[in-house]
């Protein structure tokens, strides 16, 4: 039988339903909806995301894109659900944070209360922000965080840990099948321009020829996975028997600092660097174990940095350069 999925982004929600998902936009360029067996209903509401990045199903039979807000309900006949909802950038997920927990609190129950109406099994993609600025390295799911509950990055962090707690309840209480991944740092093709997340930061500026933005000394540290490595083991852990919490992400850990001077390299060597204050509560140090993901999935990554970066790379110079030819000249930075 046929699978119908549906991908729910509000607000940047996947909700992935198995037979049908609300899931994940980064499922469409590496995941062919007819070898996966699902029909996909894909609900977003572009509020970080372009259209342009699901262009190629829209004719696609098998694919269905519906406008909606998840921190709305709506009743849908699904299997599975996806939910990755909420701006992962602190450049968006600051710019309405009040708009960011609802996604996070209010947007988790719908989904949740769609999965236990009609019995569809639940990822929620979570997020390596609910470790904080982490006393441990590195992190576990046994780790507990060092979360700022005040601060300006509270309304997504403690909003992901809130929407883990959901999840945790609904099954609890309901016998809703869960299963919770946490994401840490991921980049790769058709990220915005104005992502504000440091990998696309770093090459929009370098193509643009700007110095390239470090904030504090460079010397935080993060992991980076390609995004196709990501959805293997998003695949794997919601089709797999165990609920999570489970981390995925690159164990690499490279220095901000680092990367700057690697996409420098690979760019524009005659780009210069610019160095700015540190942002509040920005973590010192991140980095997955990723034991779980290996004993359980038989997951890790399998893109290394600089490979997943020349593609990268490529992907933005080539959007980079049809805007300059459009408009007749390179346009301004949105970074």
């Amino acid at each position: 039988m046929r699978k119908t999925s549906c991908i729910h982004r509000a607000v940047e929600d996947y909700a992935n339903f198995s037979h049908r998902w609300c899931g994940f936009h980064w499922l469409s360029p590496y995941r062919s909806i007819n070898e996966s067996g699902h029909e996909v209903l894909c609900l977003d509401n572009f509020y970080t995301g372009h259209k342009r990045n699901i262009a190629q199903w829209l004719d696609n039979p098998y694919f269905e894109l519906i406008r909606h807000d998840v921190t709305e309900p709506i009743r849908l006949e699904v299997d599975q659900i996806y939910h990755l909802a909420c701006p992962a950038s602190p450049v968006h997920y600051q710019y309405n944070p009040v708009k960011t927990i609802k996604t996070n609190v209010l947007g988790t129950m719908n989904m949740l209360g769609l999965a236990k109406r009609v019995k569809a099994r639940f990822l929620l993609a979570s997020t390596s922000e609910v470790y904080g600025d982490p006393e441990i390295h590195p992190q576990t799911e046994e780790y507990r965080g060092n979360v700022n509950t005040i601060g300006i990055r509270s309304c997504y962090d403690e909003g992901k840990r809130v929407a883990e707690t959901l999840a945790f309840d609904y099954h609890r209480q309901n016998d809703v099948d869960i299963r919770v991944v946490r994401i840490f740092n991921t980049y790769g093709p058709r990220m915005l321009e104005n992502d504000g997340r440091v990998v696309s930061n770093f090459i929009v500026q370098a193509l643009r020829g700007q110095p390239l933005t470090i904030y504090g000394e460079g010397s935080q540290t993060r992991s980076f996975c390609y995004a196709s490595d990501l959805v293997e083991g998003i695949m794997r852990l919601m089709n797999g028997d165990h609920k999570g919490p489970m981390n995925l992400g690159n164990p690499g850990e490279y220095t901000i600092l680092e990367l700057a001077q690697a996409v420098q390299q690979m760019v524009n060597p005659d780009a210069p660097l610019k160095f700015e204050p540190l942002p509040q509560d920005d973590p010192r140090r991140r980095k997955p174990d990723i034991t779980k993901a290996q004993s359980w999935l038989g997951w890790e990554p399998t893109v290394p940095l600089m490979e997943g970066l020349k593609l990268t790379i490529e992907d933005f110079r080539r959007r980079i350069g049809e805007d300059a030819v459009q408009n007749g000249s390179v346009p301004a930075p949105r970074v």
